[in-house]
C-alpha cells in the first residue's frame, strides 16, 4: 500500500524474496523469442519492401508546398557543384573527365530509392577517387604495354576506364553483400567522437587534394600512409609554378561565396529561399571564359555509353582495394549521414546504406563510372542551400544529365576554381565538429581514411574492453535512513546496518573482468578461501591437540592444558589442499566452535566481523559461463564460513544451472532494502538507533511523523520513506 503523506509517501508491504513476490503476484513464464522466431519476423514482406525501398515510406508523405521551392533551389545549386567536382574527381582517377559525370548521375538515382538520409549527396569522393586512381595507375600506368608494345594515349584511357568501373563494380558487390549479411552493425562501432575525427579529417584530405586545382599544379596522387605530407611537400616545392591568374580568381570567387553563404545563415529566417550563389557565379564565370576565349575552348564529348561487364581479371589483381574503398565510402558516406541525421532528427538504417551505396556503385561501374560516396561538401550545399528531401538529389542529378547530353562545354573552363565551393562549404562541417577524438582524427589524416578508419575503430574497442575489464564497483550506504543505498564515499548522513556489507557491481560481468570483480568482493572484507582454510587448518590442530590432551574442553570453552608450539604455515601447507577448501566438519567435536570468540593462544583463526553479504547485480546486463563459474565458487566460499549471502535479482541465474545445496533460490530478494530490512529481523538487530523498526500502525505514522520509522508485524513492515 502506498500513501502520500505531504511531499513524502508512506509504503506498507511485506518484506518480499524474489521467489516470494513471484508467487504472491503470479508471474508469467513469458516466450523468449528464439532465433527462428527474429528470422521470421525479419523475412516479414512488408517489413522488407519497406526497408529495401525506403522511398515508398517518405515520398507519400511530402509536403510538397512546403518543401518543393526549397528543393528545387537546392537541387539546382547542388547538380552544379556535382558536375564540377565529377569533371575534377575524374582527373584524380586518372581517367578522362566526362566519366566523372557517370559517377554523378547514376548513384543519385539508386540512392534516391534505396537511401535513408535525406540530406547527403550521393556522388564522387576526392578520397575515393585517389584511391580508385591508385589501382587505376597501378595496372595501368603510363607506359603500358600490350604484348610488349607501347598503346596509344587513347587505348591507356580505355583501360583505365574499365579498369576504374571493375574496381568501382567489386566495390558495390561486397557493400551489398555486407548489407544483405547485416553487417550495418559496424555502424554502432562508429560513436560519435571517432565520426567526428573522421569526418573533420577527411575535410582536410578533401581541402589538400583541391589545391593542385587552385594552383594549377601537377601533383600525383599518393594513396599510402602519409600520403597527406607527400602531397603538401609537392604543392610547396612547385609553388613557384602557380597560376596567379587561377589563384587570384579563386579567391575572389572564395569571398564572394563566403559573403553570401554568411547572409544567407544570418538572415535565412528572414529569406523566401537561400541565395543560389553556386549558380549565379557559375553562370557569371562561364559566361565571362568563354567571351574572353573568344569561344575557342575545347568541346567536351559527352554522350550515354551503353552498360559493360567488368573485367573479371581486375578483380582479382584489386580484391584489396576494393575492400578498403567499400569500407571507407561506407565509413564516409555514414558518418557525413549520421551529423545531418542528428541535426534534423531522423534515423538512420547502417544495413540499407550499405546496400544504397553498393547498388549505386555497382549501376555506376556498369556504366563505366567509378566509385561513389558522399561528398562533405556536396552534402553542406545540399542542406545550407534548404534541401529537405532528396527529391533535391533528384533534380540535382536531372542538372547532371542536361549537362550530359547538352551543354558540357559551358563548364569546361570552371574545373580550376570549383575547389572554392569545396572550401565554403566545408566550413559549416568543420565548425560543427570540435569535438574530435584525438586518435582518429590523427590516424586518419595521416594514415589515410581507409588505415586510420581501422585504427581508429581498434582503438575504441580497446577503450571498451579496457573499461569492460574493469568493472564499475561500489559499496553501498543507506542514506537518509530510508529505502535508497548509494556510494557510501558520497555521502555523510548514512548508515551500514553493523556486519552488513552491500556491494554493487554496475558492469556486465564476464570471463576477461571476472577475476577484478573477485579481488573487488574480496576487499570490501576479507578473502573468505583464507578464512576457510585457515579454520580448517585449526580444526585439525584442535582436533590433534584434544587426541593428546593438551586441550580441556570446559563450560567456558576450549583451555589449553600444555606448551603447544605453533606449527607453521609451511608445514600445513603441506597438507592437501582439497581438503582445506571443503566446508568446516564440526559434527566429531564435542563443544560447538564460535569462531568470533577467543580461541586458545595456539590457535590462530582471522576474526571476521561480517554476517552478511548484500550483491546488488540489478545494473548487471549479462553474465557469460566463465563469470557464472567464479561467481558459484567464490559464494560457497562465503557461506562455508557462515556469511549469508543476499542477491539483488538477476534473471539470467535463474535461467542457468547455477544453483545447488548451498547456492539456493533463497538467497534472492526483490529490492536491497528488502534483503537488509531481512537481515535485520533475522539477526535481530531492531533496536538500531539509526534505523529504528518500532511496531507503530500507519494511521499514526501518518500523525506523527518521522522519518526513521518502520513498522514491523512479523515479516511485515510500514517504512516512512
Amino acid at each position: 500500500m502506498v500513501e502520500p503523506v505531504g511531499n513524502h509517501y508512506v509504503v506498507a508491504r511485506p518484506v518480499y524474496s524474489e521467489k516470494l513476490f513471484d508467487e504472491e503476484h503470479e508471474k508469467l513464464h513469458r516466450y523468449h523469442k528464439t532465433f527462428w522466431d527474429h528470422l521470421k519476423l525479419y523475412f516479414r514482406v512488408k517489413k522488407i519492401a519497406l526497408g529495401l525501398f525506403p522511398v515508398a515510406s517518405w515520398l507519400p508523405a511530402y509536403h510538397f508546398k512546403e518543401w518543393i521551392l526549397s528543393d528545387i533551389v537546392s537541387g539546382i545549386n547542388t547538380g552544379l557543384v556535382s558536375v564540377l567536382q565529377g569533371l575534377a574527381f575524374a582527373l584524380l582517377v586518372n581517367v578522362p573527365p566526362g566519366y566523372g559525370l557517370y559517377a554523378a548521375f547514376f548513384s543519385v538515382l539508386v540512392y534516391f530509392i534505396f537511401g535513408t538520409s535525406r540530406h547527403i549527396s550521393v556522388g564522387p569522393f576526392p578520397v575515393l577517387s585517389l584511391m580508385v586512381g591508385g589501382a587505376v595507375v597501378r595496372l595501368v600506368p603510363d607506359d603500358f604495354t600490350v604484348n610488349g608494345t607501347l598503346v596509344n594515349i587513347s587505348r591507356i584511357d580505355e583501360e583505365r576506364v574499365i579498369v576504374a568501373a571493375s574496381v568501382t563494380f567489386l566495390a558495390g558487390i561486397l557493400q551489398l553483400l555486407m548489407g544483405i549479411l547485416q553487417f550495418g552493425f559496424v555502424v554502432i562501432y562508429l560513436s560519435q567522437s571517432l565520426i567526428s575525427g573522421f569526418t573533420t579529417a577527411a575535410a582536410i584530405h578533401v581541402v589538400i587534394s583541391q589545391l593542385k586545382f587552385m594552383f594549377q599544379l601537377t601533383v600525383p596522387g599518393f594513396n599510402k600512409p602519409f600520403g597527406i605530407i607527400y602531397t603538401l611537400e609537392s604543392v610547396f616545392s612547385q609553388i613557384t609554378k602557380t597560376n596567379i591568374a587561377d589563384l587570384v580568381t579563386s579567391l575572389i570567387v572564395l569571398l564572394i561565396v563566403f559573403v553570401v553563404k554568411e547572409l544567407n545563415d544570418r538572415y535565412k529566417a528572414k529569406l523566401p529561399t537561400p541565395i543560389p550563389i553556386e549558380l549565379l557565379v557559375v553562370t557569371a564565370i562561364s559566361c565571362l571564359l568563354l567571351l574572353s576565349l573568344n569561344h575557342n575552348t575545347g568541346v567536351l564529348s559527352f554522350r550515354f555509353q551503353a552498360p559493360v561487364a567488368p573485367d573479371i581479371s581486375v578483380f582479382q589483381r584489386c580484391i584489396g582495394d576494393s575492400i578498403s574503398i567499400a569500407i571507407v565510402g561506407f565509413a564516409v558516406g555514414f558518418s557525413v549521414a549520421k551529423v545531418y541525421s542528428i541535426k534534423h532528427d531522423y534515423p538512420l538504417d547502417g544495413n540499407q546504406e550499405l546496400i544504397a551505396f553498393g547498388l549505386g556503385n555497382i549501376v555506376g561501374g556498369s556504366f563505366k563510372g567509378f566509385a561513389s560516396s558522399t561528398s562533405l561538401s556536396r552534402s553542406g550545399v545540399q542542406e545550407s542551400t534548404g534541401g529537405k528531401t532528396q527529391i533535391a538529389g533528384i533534380i540535382s542529378a536531372v542538372i547532371v544529365l542536361i549537362v550530359i547530353v547538352a551543354i558540357g562545354f559551358l563548364l569546361e573552363p570552371l574545373q580550376k576554381v570549383f575547389t572554392v565551393f569545396t572550401y565554403r562549404n566545408l566550413r559549416p562541417v568543420l565548425c560543427s565538429l570540435q569535438a574530435i577524438w584525438v586518435v582518429t582524427f590523427l590516424a586518419a589524416l595521416f594514415l589515410g581514411l581507409d588505415i586510420g578508419l581501422a585504427a581508429a575503430v581498434a582503438f575504441q574497442l580497446l577503450t571498451v574492453v579496457i573499461r569492460s575489464q574493469i568493472p564499475s564497483c561500489t559499496v553501498l550506504a543507506n542514506v537518509g535512513r530510508s529505502d535508497i543505498y548509494k556510494n557510501r564515499k558520497d555521502y555523510t548522513d548514512i548508515y551500514e546496518p553493523e556486519g552488513v556489507k552491500i556491494f554493487r557491481c554496475s558492469s556486465p560481468i564476464f570471463f576477461a573482468n571476472v577475476e577484478f570483480f573477485k579481488e573487488k568482493l574480496i576487499t570490501v572484507g576479507f578473502n573468505p578461501l583464507r578464512v576457510l582454510r585457515k579454520r580448517n587448518k585449526a580444526l585439525r590442530k584442535i582436533r590433534k591437540m584434544l587426541k593428546k590432551g593438551e586441550l580441556q574442553v570446559t563450560p567456558k570453552g576450549l583451555i589449553c592444558m600444555a606448551n603447544h608450539t605453533p606449527e607453521s604455515d609451511e608445514e600445513l601447507d603441506n597438507n592437501r589442499i582439497e581438503e582445506l577448501d571443503q566446508p568446516t566438519d564440526l559434527t566429531d567435536l564435542p563443544i560447538h566452535i564460535d569462531w568470533s570468540t577467543d580461541l586458545p593462544p595456539t590457535i590462530s583463526v582471522p576474526r571476521v566481523d561480517i554476517h552478511s553479504i548484500v550483491l546488488d547485480f540489478s545494473a548487471v546486463s549479462f553474465l557469460d559461463v566463465s563469470a557464472m563459474r567464479v561467481l558459484q565458487k567464490i559464494l560457497k566460499e562465503f557461506v562455508r564460513i557462515d556469511i549469508d549471502i543476499y542477491i539483488g535479482f538477476l534473471d539470467k541465474l535463474e535461467r542457468s544451472a547455477f544453483f545447488d545445496e548451498e547456492i539456493k533460490p533463497s538467497m534472492f530478494f526483490l529490492t536491497i532494502h528488502d534483503a537488509v530490512l531481512h537481515i535485520l529481523l533475522k539477526k535481530d538487530i531492531a533496536s538500531s538507533p539509526k534505523l529504528k523498526l518500532t511496531e507503530v500502525t500507519l494511521q499514526d505514522s501518518q500523525t506523527n511523523f518521522e522519518a526513521n520509522q518502520t513498522e514491523v508485524s512479523g515479516e511485515k513492515c510500514s517504512l516512512i520513506l
